[in-house]
């Protein structure tokens, strides 16, 4: 019981108050993304839920396990969320192009474009639509400071302030944008198809250690009392967890190099 009192105790220490975090947040949908800060929390709960139950070799491979998951959740939250993002975009992009073409005023097309979009697209475009209707150039009110398409709308406003300043035709200058932004997506698409078998690869090899010690249990061996009993047990047991996370996350560094 006291182990378990002692574990909740943690768990409350480690997790932030709600109310601050509700005091802090900014207006809009919600985005529940793990980063950095909560992948340390987690691991800290791990380390202190299995040190308590268990022992300090138990506690700091769990630690180095939960901190990896946390890890690799946030990154697949937020390649999940660009491409929702990306998507958004590329229709707010359509809807400009079309609008431009007959005729309308970049404020209006960009307030078509917000009411057409959601999320950090549709924002861009309706502080576009607002800027260009207060008279200064659309390009400035293309921003989303922290989005993952920040640096997509930062091309986009590049191409609009070309068109401003050299009088280029606006809608066949974000028609090529536009192109562009496909062609990236499909190509990340076609890639993410070509490493879903090197993942699911590097997943398979990284439980058969855990493989091994369910075959070890079942033939009489008992390798998990001799990784939990302590002394070289408690030092395996953290090298071997420490190896197999670095091994995820090295093979998640090298694919994401891939897809850039």
């Amino acid at each position: 019981m006291s182990a378990a009192l002692l574990a909740t105790a943690a768990a409350l220490l480690l997790l932030p108050a709600r109310a601050a975090a509700a005091r802090l947040r900014p207006p809009g949908p919600r985005r529940r993304i793990v980063g950095r800060a909560g992948s340390i929390r987690i691991a800290g709960l791990g380390l202190v839920a299995a040190a308590t139950l268990v022992g300090p070799g138990a506690g700091i491979a769990a630690a180095i396990a939960a901190g990896t998951v946390a890890w690799r959740y946030r990154d697949r939250r937020r390649a999940r969320e660009r491409d929702v993002e990306l998507r958004a975009l590329l229709a707010g992009l359509d809807v400009t192009v079309g609008e431009l073409r007959v005729g309308a005023h970049p404020a209006t097309a960009c307030r078509a474009a917000a009411e057409e979009t959601k999320g950090a697209a549709a924002e861009a475009f309706r502080s576009a639509s607002a800027t260009a209707r207060l008279g200064g150039s659309a390009a400035h009110g293309l921003r989303a400071s922290g989005s993952v398409i920040e640096a997509d709308l930062d091309r986009m406003a590049a191409a609009w302030r070309v068109a401003d300043r050299h009088g280029i035709a606006l809608a066949e200058l974000l028609e090529a944008v536009r192109s562009d932004l496909l062609g990236r997506i499909r190509f990340r698409a076609r890639v993410e198809s070509g490493l879903a078998g090197a993942r699911a690869t590097a997943t398979v090899l990284a439980g058969l250690p855990v493989l091994g010690l369910a075959l070890g249990q079942l033939m009489g061996a008992a390798p998990v009392r001799v990784l939990l009993s302590g002394g070289l047990g408690a030092v395996l047991l953290v090298l071997g967890t420490a190896f197999v996370c670095a091994g995820l996350l090295w093979t998640d560094r090298i694919t994401g190099r891939v897809l850039g």
